[in-house]
């Protein structure tokens, strides 16, 4: 028997203080609920847990960028709904000038009201705003660059690069004129007559001075969808609009009037007319490297509004500058497009774009129903600009629907992947209160084995008796 070590009370206390270590470590993970409080517990536990949490905390936050898309393309779809009522108000005030009964000053007053609803459409362009993100001017659309060309739109199939085309021929306006004899010694017209363009008549009395004249004339092309030149120079009048279906049609009440007013003879058909129209322009495209032209691609033309289609929805738009001739090269380019982040990780992005919904990129800036023909072009017009807000908000839908389906994948995948974590981190209770249970009998044993020992030293004083 020794009393200098107690080798029993040193075993038992050595068993002890693992127990009471084992119960610190189970209080521990009952109280914070995990199973991992510390990289010794379980380290590749840790490493792929560290991963995970950065996961549902990106697709957390991911969820919710695409909830923030989704309320950006509600705000721009809910300010193309007041556009498209109001391209449907002008076509029926359209339809309203379009009826013959309406006098000049009619039609005039139902302008008015065309004017002030085109420049509320480009109002709701300008000024529909998210987060101070301008939605609807084309600030959201990719861009695209060139020389010689003005509203220039790409479908989202065009790929970005180079595109080369060459204007061969340029679009032209129907066209009658010649020497103005006003301008010379000259300052009365010599003859009485009428004179009608496309439709508009206007008379003439014998005696009108030069500027009298004039007005008249301006005045009448100005009701005929027709301009004509400056008063200082010979006369000249065009169609308004350039291409095959600018139409020009003069007609005089005789021969000797027109020649009068300044036409030349030989632009005089009989019956005492002057009938145009102009020519589309002609467009050769590059179809090989460094111009991406695709081999189907193909031109369509509306006088110097021009269309290159191509398979797969590809479709680039333009309006040819007036009377240029040469070559156009597009840069098509990325730029411009909203990206929304949606997923946890880095180029887990969605692109989405918004072309401008403008008078003019929709070609409706120059409506107007006072012309002879003006309510039947505004007609056309207004259904081709009222197809391309239905595209840009059928495109919005679509972005729209797959944001909706996308926010659901990512709380799906989220709630996956938080099952999945805490199977790897979080502390089964049950079992580890059993834990728990054993220990705590463990220590009260080892605490009494203890006392036990610690008296075997006293038993070493029997001997001394």
């Amino acid at each position: 028997m020794r009393i200098n070590n107690n080798m029993s009370a040193v075993i038992t206390n050595n068993q002890l203080l693992g127990t009471e270590s084992s119960l610190a470590d189970v209080m521990e993970k009952l109280s914070s609920g995990f199973s991992i409080n510390h990289a010794s517990d379980d380290p590749s536990g840790i490493a792929i847990a560290g991963k995970m949490q950065a996961q549902i905390d990106g697709l957390d936050k991911a969820s919710t960028n695409s909830s923030d898309g989704i309320s950006v393309l509600q705000t721009a779809e809910g300010a193309l709904n007041e556009v498209t009522d109001m391209i449907q108000r002008m076509r029926e005030l359209s339809v309203q000038a379009a009826n013959g009964t309406n006098s000049d000053s009619e039609r005039e007053t139902i302008q008015k009201e065309i004017d002030s609803l085109l420049e509320e459409i480009d109002r709701v362009a300008e000024t529909t705003e998210f987060n101070t993100i301008n939605l609807l001017n084309g600030s959201l659309d990719n861009r695209t660059y060139a020389e010689h060309a003005t509203r220039m739109q790409t479908s989202n199939t065009v790929p970005a690069g180079l595109y080369t085309l060459t204007i061969t021929s340029a679009a032209t306006r129907g066209t009658a004129g010649g020497v103005n004899p006003l301008l010379g010694g000259a300052t009365a017209l010599s003859m009485a007559g009428t004179m009608n363009i496309n439709g508009y008549g206007v008379e003439f009395t014998e005696g009108m001075s030069r500027e009298a004249v004039y007005e008249a004339m301006r005045d009448a092309c100005e009701k005929g969808s027709a301009t004509i030149s400056d008063p200082d120079e010979n006369i000249a009048i065009y169609s308004l609009k350039y291409g095959a279906k600018a139409d020009l049609k003069i007609e005089f009440s005789s021969k000797e009037f027109a020649v009068a007013l300044g036409f030349p003879e030989g632009q005089i058909t009989e019956g005492a007319i002057i009938h145009n129209v102009g020519d589309d322009a002609v467009v050769e495209l590059k179809k090989e490297s460094p111009s991406m032209f695709g081999p189907q691609a193909t031109t369509g033309y509306d006088g110097n509004h021009i269309t290159v289609t191509d398979v797969d929805g590809f479709e680039l738009s333009f309006l040819a500058e007036a009377s240029y001739v040469g070559e156009i090269e597009f840069n098509v380019t990325d730029i411009g497009s909203m990206t929304l982040h949606v997923g946890a990780n880095k180029n887990q992005n969605m692109e989405v774009r918004i072309a401008a919904v403008t008078t003019e990129f929709m070609y409706i800036d120059d409506l107007s129903v006072t012309r002879v023909n003006g309510p039947e072009d505004a007609l056309d017009s207004l259904d081709t600009a009222l197809n391309y807000v239905t595209s840009v908000r059928s495109q919005l839908g679509a972005y729209e629907n797959r944001l909706e389906h996308t926010t659901k994948s990512l709380d799906t995948t989220e709630e996956n992947m938080t099952s999945a974590i805490s199977r790897v981190e979080d502390a089964d209770m049950a079992t580890t209160m059993v834990e728990y249970t054993k220990l705590n009998v463990l220590e009260q044993a080892g605490t009494s084995a203890l006392a036990q020992a610690n008296e075997l030293p006293q038993l070493a004083l029997q001997l001394l008796q």
